[in-house]
């Protein structure tokens, strides 16, 4: 009842006012039925409501007694965005230095990138010789948003890269047998040609035991000069010492970072793959003919996309020898791989 009064009031209240207020109030009512009737609930108000009610706002005085559907604080942060925006396009530039391209841009970054140690001026000198033309302190510009740290993956991977000829690496990896006793497998690998240098079964690893396979494996004086191992505690400062007695320069890998040994945990993932995971190791013994007779399939027969499809030991191409020949199959590792040659049909 007091709304229905209150709504007669309003009726009666408009005969004794003007034409235009009323005509402004009808028309403010209209644009927020409008509104309303887009979707249920209220969707966002776009631009245009925005420019409607900031400029309605300057005309009519009255306007907050009509609005319902926001706040009247709400409008004049309409109008306080709309003055920043005009304001920012008056103080837009129209002159001065023109702004160098996404190109230049992108090529800064990607130059700061790949060398990291490199400064805004072998950067400039870099990019005159491309046939850039752009100012040093731009480039010094541009430098200071960019992280100069490098990647550390890079720089690891730039190592391997440039000294993989005179690197070796050497870790352990586990084996259970038939009677669920572990075994543990230490091996020594070359990264320049994948060799494995030696390697050894034990049931119960110990520091010293890998110094002695260490001794096994450089009797003499070697052309490697770095050797890569993680943080195990068998590897301990008489494993060290050891290496250095050697001429050897130990590189311990981060922690839990397998990827820095990433040549030794390949060979136990083909290892394992290829031979461990179909076969039950009996005991020791057993184990180590298994994984000595997958060495010798891993240097004589094994094709490795790393050493363009070849073996660490340079298998030769066998080129047909006459036209009767056939391709006929040799098994390796009790058949689970073969190797194909040629053989004069009978």
């Amino acid at each position: 009842m007091p709304q229905f009064i209150l709504s007669i009031l309003a009726v009666i209240r408009v005969f004794f006012r003007s034409r235009a207020d009323t005509a402004l109030e009808v028309l403010a009512l209209r644009q927020q039925v409008a509104v309303l009737k887009r979707k249920r609930p209220r969707p966002a108000l776009n631009s245009l409501d925005r420019i409607f009610w900031t400029t309605l706002r300057r005309f009519w005085s009255r306007w907050t007694d009509v609005l319902v559907i926001v706040k009247p604080e709400t409008v004049v942060g309409w109008h306080r965005a709309g003055f920043r925006l005009y304001w920012r396009w008056r103080s837009r530039q129209r002159g001065g230095r023109p702004r160098i391209t996404d190109e230049i841009r992108d090529l800064i970054r990607r130059l700061a990138s790949e060398n990291p140690s490199w400064g805004a001026p072998k950067i400039h000198g870099e990019l005159q010789k491309l046939g850039f033309v752009v100012a040093e302190r731009t480039v010094a510009r541009y430098l200071r948003r960019v992280q100069r740290r490098g990647d550390p993956g890079k720089r690891w991977l730039t190592f391997l890269q440039n000294h993989r000829e005179v690197i070796v690496a050497f870790d352990f990896f586990t084996v259970p047998t038939v009677t669920f006793q572990l075994l543990y497998c230490f091996f020594v690998i070359e990264h320049g040609r994948r060799r494995i240098l030696h390697l050894n079964v034990t049931r119960h690893p110990t520091a010293d035991w890998v110094v002695q396979q260490l001794r096994e494996a450089f009797p003499e004086a070697s052309p490697y000069r770095y050797v890569i191992l993680d943080r195990d505690s068998k590897f301990d400062a008489d494993v060290i010492a050891f290496l250095k007695a050697t001429g050897l320069k130990p590189k311990r890998t981060s922690v839990q970072a397998p990827w820095q040994n990433g040549i030794s945990e390949r060979w136990v993932g083909s290892c394992r793959r290829e031979v461990l995971d179909h076969v039950i190791a009996l005991n020791e013994a057993h184990l180590r003919r298994l994984i000595r007779d997958y060495v010798d399939y891993h240097h004589d027969d094994r094709i490795h996309d790393s050493l363009e499809k070849d073996t660490p030991n340079r298998r030769p191409v066998e080129p047909k020898p006459s036209a009767t020949s056939i391709v006929i199959s040799r098994p390796r590792l009790g058949g689970l791989h073969h190797r194909y040659s040629w053989q004069q049909a009978a």
